[in-house]
């Protein structure tokens, strides 16, 4: 597998991670973060006399390549590293790199993403190519790690990731906090923040349930326990239609700042003030953020060209959530989006919609059109079957489009090359699909 058509710069596929452990110390008030990283990984099919980190601008204390000291040079948001010793084929070898300096978001068309002072503390959204702002990473989706975060900051700051809380220690004015995530995890889902919060613990899990913890300013905390007070009958609906929560425990912060929206990492998802009302107003984006868990998180990309397989079936959540909660249907849901796009520029195509693209909003809508076609065609029963089939089959892994197709297909009585087409490959909105309109568009 080549570099990313959409990031070619990110991400290194001569290697695999198989285990990053952090240890970062951060000073809220000069934004001032050191840290060291200690990288186990495996060579890929070549012998690996060259190969990249990506980290943004920082100052580099010390490389070493299985204890030696390499060459590399660092600019560009690249670690260049030539071992001493390149690693054979197949060979496990471990990078160990220490660095300091004020960390940034890194630049995108998007703007800044990544590591953000807040109002008081940080937090960490790196949706598609934030997480080299913090930490280096071979930052490239398909790559997936466990990780140990260990995470020092003044006492006064709670720290919360994505992950189970082993320890927290504290000595003298500072707290230490560590975090295990064992699951596969992407690069760009590592989740971090760091605040002044209250936690507090949504609904009972009971025994062998999931725990689910919010971490909200003390104000904010009414208006929190309303909006997020039916998170705990979206996990019991989500388990029940794609199987198991894929990972230990589920956490939400709510920042003190405003996010222009919610944004998921593994184990995690990060909101604004502004997401919070107290009349459950973007509970919608509370059942999207859920859904990520399965569908983005669990089962990942193997590169941003198939991002719609992570928003479209998490917006087809929302709907799903809509219809069992009281809501509108999905028909309903699916019918006011089709209008919404029948009205707007017929340019993307799903399936590869061109970095340009891959965050607009008609790919969400039109993600979850291609979902409910779907259903369409293979009726609720098959359907259903299907989508926890997919999460469960591919628990851990990175796909692609065709991988869902094929996926999909099984679960069908006739072929669905007409309806993939349509919705996946060109660009032209096919028709609202309706029962009884046939697998083919």
């Amino acid at each position: 597998m080549g570099p990313d058509p959409y990031f070619p710069a990110n991400g290194d596929p001569r290697y695999r991670v198989h285990r990053y452990e952090l240890t970062l110390d951060y000073r809220p008030g000069p934004n001032r973060l050191s840290g060291t990283a200690r990288i186990n990984a495996i060579a890929g099919q070549a012998q690996l006399t060259e190969f990249q980190l990506n980290l943004a601008d920082f100052r580099i204390g010390r490389v070493r390549v299985d204890g030696r000291q390499p060459h590399y040079t660092h600019r560009g948001g690249r670690l260049r590293v030539r071992p001493a010793k390149p690693p054979r084929p197949g060979a496990a070898f471990t990078i160990e790199v220490h660095w300091s300096g004020n960390p940034r978001p890194v630049a995108s068309p998007w703007g800044g993403l990544g590591w953000e002072e807040t109002e008081d503390g940080a937090l960490v959204a790196s949706q598609p190519v934030g997480a080299p702002s913090w930490y280096p990473c071979n930052d490239r989706p398909a790559d997936k790690a466990s990780y140990l975060l260990s995470v020092t900051t003044p006492s006064a700051y709670a720290v919360v990731a994505g992950g189970r809380l082993l320890t927290r220690t504290t000595k003298a004015s500072t707290t230490t906090w560590v975090y295990e995530q064992a699951a596969p995890t992407s690069s760009y889902l590592v989740g971090l923040a760091i605040g002044k919060y209250q936690t507090v613990l949504l609904g009972d899990p009971g025994p062998g349930g999931v725990p689910q913890h919010g971490h909200i300013p003390a104000h904010l905390l009414p208006r929190f326990s309303r909006d997020f007070a039916r998170q705990p009958a979206m996990m019991e609906l989500f388990q029940e239609l794609f199987g198991p929560y894929p990972f230990d425990e589920y956490a939400v912060v709510v920042t003190e700042d405003e996010l222009d929206v919610p944004v998921e990492a593994q184990g995690l998802s990060l909101f604004g003030a502004n997401h919070v009302d107290g009349v459950r107003g973007s509970e919608r984006l509370v059942a999207h953020e859920l859904a990520h868990q399965w569908f983005g998180n669990s089962v990942s990309l193997a590169d941003w060209r198939h991002i719609w397989l992570n928003e479209g079936l998490a917006k087809y959540a929302e709907w799903l959530w809509s219809e069992r909660s009281g809501g509108r249907d999905a028909g309903q849901l699916a019918a006011s989006a089709h209008r919404s796009l029948s009205a707007l520029p017929q340019d993307l195509r799903l399936s590869d919609p061109g970095r340009k693209l891959m965050f607009d909003d008609r790919l969400y809508q039109r993600g979850g059109l291609a979902v409910h076609a779907v259903r369409v065609a293979l009726g609720d029963a098959a359907f259903f079957h299907m989508l926890r089939g997919w999460a469960e089959q591919h628990r851990g892994a990175a796909v692609t489009t065709t991988t869902f197709t094929s996926h999909v297909a099984r679960y069908a009585r006739e072929p669905l090359d007409g309806l993939f087409a349509a919705w996946l490959h060109e660009t032209r909105l096919p028709p609202l699909p309706t029962a009884g309109s046939g697998p083919a568009v």
